[in-house]
């Protein structure tokens, strides 16, 4: 049983550094940009580019292309409104995202030599074990929700004493973002997440802190990051999932 899962946990590790690690993951952004109506030039990324009444924008150069789903473009192009999928361009070995944020639309270049994705090294953790395997009760929230976005709470037992976290929805599973004890001293600072199958029909949910990832910002700070509810700030100890990253912003962006 140990073996089994020493195995499925190490499989999730190798999965997570693999995703980390990706040629145009968010360890390869070299600089975050709000568009706004007057056309600019951004670092990493051809052409200028806004937005107007059409949506996204971006003028390029003679000398200058993107390809768009295997489309090569040129000159004046008009990308049309972007949600928060956004869209991908290419520009040789560069990727360039454009997509929705809370009304605003931003642009980031990702190249897979920037030396944040080239310095990466494997992401600490706490030591995997069974007990923070924790089984949860789910409940929804009905009728109006006084947190926007939520779907319900789980609650569940640290050393005896009842905690709940605040969930969202991923696709049917669930999405707790928390911070508690470690947060500031072995962990990120502004709080982890973790991503958990949804509820069965008796309303338990498995809770494998060991999974407990944290979120972009720890790495960089070219992404956008939720914020933990006052809800979700637990005063207990997780001592599960990952610490703080080897590498610091700073230095690997400085």
């Amino acid at each position: 049983m140990a073996e089994d899962f020493l195995g499925a946990w190490n499989a999730f590790r190798v999965g997570r550094e693999e995703r980390l690690s990706a040629p145009h993951g968010f360890l390869a952004i070299t600089g975050l940009h709000w568009l706004d109506s007057t056309p600019q030039r951004y670092d990493g990324a051809p052409g200028a580019w806004w937005t107007g009444p059409d949506g996204v924008v971006v003028e390029l150069g003679p000398e200058e292309s993107l390809t768009i789903d295997g489309r090569e473009i040129r000159g004046h192009h008009v990308l049309g409104p972007v949600d928060e999928a956004g869209i991908r361009a290419r520009a040789g070995d560069v990727e360039i995202e454009v997509a929705g944020r809370g009304g605003a639309v931003l642009l980031r270049p990702r190249d897979p030599a920037h030396a944040l994705r080239a310095g990466h090294r494997p992401t600490p953790t706490f030591p995997p074990s069974p007990d923070w395997v924790l089984t949860a009760t789910f409940h929804a929230l009905d009728g109006d929700r006084p947190i926007e976005e939520a779907i319900g709470e789980v609650a569940f037992e640290v050393a005896g004493e009842l905690q709940r976290l605040v969930a969202y929805d991923d696709d049917g599973g669930l999405w707790l973002v928390f911070a508690d004890a470690t947060s500031g001293t072995t962990t990120y600072d502004a709080g982890r997440q973790l991503y958990t199958p949804g509820p069965a029909s008796d309303g338990s949910v498995v809770l494998d802190f060991n999974r407990t990832t944290n979120l972009p910002c720890a790495y960089t700070d070219f992404t956008t990051c939720p914020v933990p509810l006052p809800q979700n700030r637990l005063q207990v100890a997780i001592a599960a999932g990952e610490q703080m990253p080897l590498q610091s912003v700073s230095s690997a962006q400085g």
